[in-house]
């Protein structure tokens, strides 16, 4: 079939089947880079090889392509809107300039003369699922992209969508019509691919899928870094100009095993700790209120994005973008950046267990199972309504492996909470007989995620020296915290809620039958070392009409802030990690809710504010001693004095640094003080009451031990040296050696 040329004597070009133009035409072709753009054909009699330009412009009344040169190449209508060309010259950067009624004329750089922006290696790795940064594969990025002889700039895009029959971009670049903007598919492993010149940062942008069953669907990109503000469902275009300035924290947290470290931890969420604060907005009053609580680190709840604040955020639909709740991904890297700098560390809550089965995100994202395991008894988590994760299927994993490394690379965040790991553990997790399938080898235990889990822990902590990953991890699963070379899931911490759960039962009851609970308290020292815990007081323990910590408690007002005094310095001096949610500090009285601030207006009252000290004099004394966390995995830095005296409701402990340096604990949870109470030390001289959760500073009645204790040469708890002491009603009482 002859062509024109532009002026020139037809030639005679390849001619393409109608059924192929059609479905370029309609934006279901899988390879439309093979017809459209600039490709290099034999024309008979012409010795050497021919360019034919192909460019797709329904409605057009003529169409032209522009060299750089200047030279104009007229094309011609070959059917369904797709035009062609020819020139003589050889390969050229060109723009597409198309005529339309009226005499408009819209000129565009031609994405389809573009070759790929992914590389072999790329998709090699993807290939076998070890693409450790994937998001530098995936997604939307903003680049220069070289053409013939100048680089042009513009975005790329690519998605993985092994089930499609086509995938289109739309966006506000485009009119949300993907016609034009037709993906080609690289390779056996499904992903899509398209460069688009001249698209900027901040674009909103989806994809457009055709699935095998012949449905058009769209979808949000599953690695996109920006979002529309929810409602909205978009992604957005994103390119980070940010310059860190936490060089030296992040110099001096590498040189620094942190799970040996002081830890105390200040979990909030983000969104009601003021509200009406964005990523920006917190940074100074964030970091003024942690130094003067003394908190090592903050644990913020999930900052990825989610379409419902009610689930507050671990319910992800975007695994890689910050929620644009609070502004955009560099505002969180100032946040960030500001806390490290003033000495604070970061914790992000990360939820790979499941995610929600919103139509525009990640479920049947192709339009069938991808993302989510395909069987139902694996793939849905009844409880929360959501989908779990395929842990076999290697892209699966890759993708949430690679979303760790890049909250840690991207963020510089300094540990990863990750959430619900029980219910990746066991396939029958909250479902009865028959609605789970057991193992390979007849079990529970769901090995797939096991080994993602191993998998994801042992990368992390490869790659980011300094780092702590934490399980929330709620049955008696062996080996939590034991090396991945060892056979454990290899965490760095585990949250202990038999502490919690025993903890908060015991101080829940009226004093006069505490004594009968005595064991409540101190069962959690019997496993205390057997993994490396963190013992949370958590937002779920303030929800869904659970109260607030304060609110516990029993008695009067004065009498449940002094438990709540008491019981957090038991906290703070039992081994592990600490973690308190916000507003317990100050003894809130409401239940949490996201909907609104914390009751900032409490302080006020003399009583609260007594209690917000308290929290801020453990956090310095915890700090200041090595004895509360040196030796936290190591059960030669604890010791008891007396856990048995339940008729008193009083336990007594050691606490040890590694140069063998003591702390002596004293809890009295009754009610009433005791007096010339004797408590055998592990040595003689002076000893100094460091901290006294009854002092009238906080609030407390003010009875104590004042100034320095001696001890006397009266035997007394297997010791040799004792001292003599009062305790307070619900007080706990901490006691360093003077000599």
């Amino acid at each position: 079939m002859a062509r024109a040329t532009g002026g020139k004597a037809p030639l005679s070009l390849p001619v393409i089947d109608d059924e192929t133009l059609a479905r370029i035409a309609a934006g279901e072709h899988s390879g439309p880079h093979s017809v459209l753009g600039h490709h290099e054909v034999t024309v008979e009699p012409i010795a050497k090889p021919v360019v034919v330009i192909r460019a797709l412009r329904p409605l057009a009344e003529s169409v032209a392509a522009v060299l750089e040169t200047g030279t104009r190449i007229e094309l011609t209508h070959i059917g369904h809107g797709i035009w062609e060309g020819a020139s003589l010259g050889g390969f050229a950067d060109y723009r597409i300039e198309a005529t339309y009624d009226g005499g408009t004329v819209w000129s565009v750089d031609d994405p389809y003369r573009y070759l790929p922006t992914i590389g072999d290696v790329d998709l090699f790795l993807f290939g076998e699922g070890r693409h450790e940064r994937l998001w530098t594969m995936l997604g939307a990025h903003r680049r220069s992209h070289r053409g013939v002889t100048a680089d042009a700039s513009g975005t790329s895009f690519s998605v993985w969508a092994p089930h499609a029959r086509a995938v289109r971009v739309i966006g506000d670049f485009n009119g949300w019509s993907g016609v034009l903007h037709a993906m080609r598919r690289l390779d056996g492993n499904g992903v899509w691919e398209l460069f688009v010149p001249g698209v900027e940062a901040g674009s909103a942008y989806k994809f457009e899928i055709k699935t095998r069953d012949g449905r058009w669907i769209e979808k949000a990109d599953p690695m996109a870094r920006s979002t529309e503000v929810p409602p909205a469902t978009a992604s957005r275009i994103d390119e980070s100009g940010y310059r860190w300035s936490d060089s030296a924290w992040m110099t001096a947290r590498a040189e620094v095993d942190p799970h040996n470290r002081p830890m105390s931890v200040y979990e909030m969420h983000l969104g009601s700790w003021r509200l009406g604060l964005g990523y920006r907005d917190l940074a100074d009053q964030l970091i003024g209120y942690i130094h003067e609580l003394g908190y090592t680190h903050v644990e913020f709840l999930p900052l990825a994005e989610h379409p419902f604040g009610g689930s507050w955020g671990y319910q992800v639909s975007g695994y890689y973008a910050p929620s644009s709740r609070f502004g955009s991904p560099d505002d969180l890297r100032y946040l960030i950046d500001r806390l490290h700098q003033a000495g604070i560390g970061v914790i992000v809550d990360w939820v790979p267990a499941h995610f929600p089965k919103d139509s525009f995100a990640l479920a049947q994202f192709d339009g069938e199972p991808l993302y989510e395991h395909t069987d139902p008894r694996r793939g849905e988590q009844q409880d929360w309504g959501t989908l779990v994760f395929d842990f076999g299927e290697s892209h699966v994993r890759n993708f949430l492996v690679a979303n760790a490394l890049y909250w840690f690379e991207e963020f510089h965040i300094d540990g990863l909470r990750v959430d619900a790991v029980a219910s990746m553990l066991y396939l029958d997790y909250s479902r009865n007989e028959g609605e789970w399938e057991p193992n390979i080898h007849g079990g529970r235990e769901n090995l797939e995620a096991i080994s993602f889990l191993q998998e994801v822990n042992a990368t992390a902590y490869k790659h980011h020296p300094g780092i702590v990953m934490i399980a929330e991890e709620s049955t008696s699963w062996g080996g939590v915290t034991a090396p991945t070379d060892q056979g454990g899931l290899g965490f760095g911490i585990k949250w202990n809620m038999g502490w919690m759960n025993d903890g908060l039962r015991y101080i829940a009851k009226d004093p006069m039958y505490r004594s009968y609970h005595q064991g409540e308290l101190t069962f959690s020292f019997v496993y205390a070392f057997s993994e490396s815990f963190m013992l949370p007081i958590s937002h779920d323990e303030v929800v869904h009409g659970k109260g607030s910590l304060v609110g516990k408690m029993p008695g009067d007002p004065w009498q449940q802030l002094a438990n709540a005094r008491a019981f957090l310095g038991y906290q703070w001096a039992h081994p592990g990690k600490q973690l308190l949610f916000m507003g317990q500090e100050f003894g809130q009285r409401s239940e949490w809710s996201e909907e609104r601030g914390l009751d900032w207006w409490i302080l006020d009252q003399p009583a609260h504010r007594g209690l917000f000290d308290f929290v801020a004099q453990l956090n310095r004394v915890y700090r200041d001693h090595p004895a509360l966390w040196e030796r936290d995995n190591d059960e030669s830095g604890f010791e008891w004095i007396d856990g048995s005296d339940s008729a008193n409701n009083v336990l007594a402990f050691v606490r040890k640094s590694a140069d063998g340096t003591p702390l002596v604990i004293v809890a009295n949870f009754s009610g009433r003080p005791v007096g010339s109470y004797r408590i055998g030390v592990p040595r003689a001289g002076r000893w100094k009451e460091l901290l006294n959760s009854d002092a009238a500073e906080f609030g407390g009645s003010g009875v104590g031990n004042y100034g320095e204790v001696r001890t006397q040469d009266v035997p007394a708890h297997g010791r040799d040296a004792s001292i003599e002491i009062t305790l307070p009603p619900f007080g706990i009482l901490y006691f360093s050696p003077l000599d």
